[in-house]
């Protein structure tokens, strides 16, 4: 199953230089062990705020919200998850009636 979720960095609450050296660091080594495992599929800056948007593809909720943990800047408090969304296939491009 896949999933989405939409995230912002807690700008109010710390600095911009909190966001970048070992922790940004650690944080794309993070994102690239759990793309390398299959559960992050894709990621994107967000270009309305600070923050991301990724599809997961997970058996559970339970197993997306446990790989947002492990992400240091999530751990830290510095992320806000905005939603986390369960995707379901479009039945458009299926076969017609």
């Amino acid at each position: 199953m896949q999933f989405l979720s939409l995230s912002r960095r807690r700008t109010e609450e710390f600095p911009p230089e909190a966001f970048t050296g070992e922790l940004a660091v650690r944080e794309t080594q993070r994102a690239r062990e759990l793309y390398a495992s299959g559960i992050l599929r894709q990621i994107w800056m967000r270009g309305d705020i600070p923050g991301a948007a990724i599809l997961w593809e997970a058996a559970s909720e339970a197993e997306v919200r446990e790989a947002l943990g492990s992400l240091p800047m999530f751990a830290a408090g510095m992320l806000e998850i905005l939603a986390l969304t369960p995707l379901q296939p479009y039945a458009g491009f299926g076969p017609g009636k």
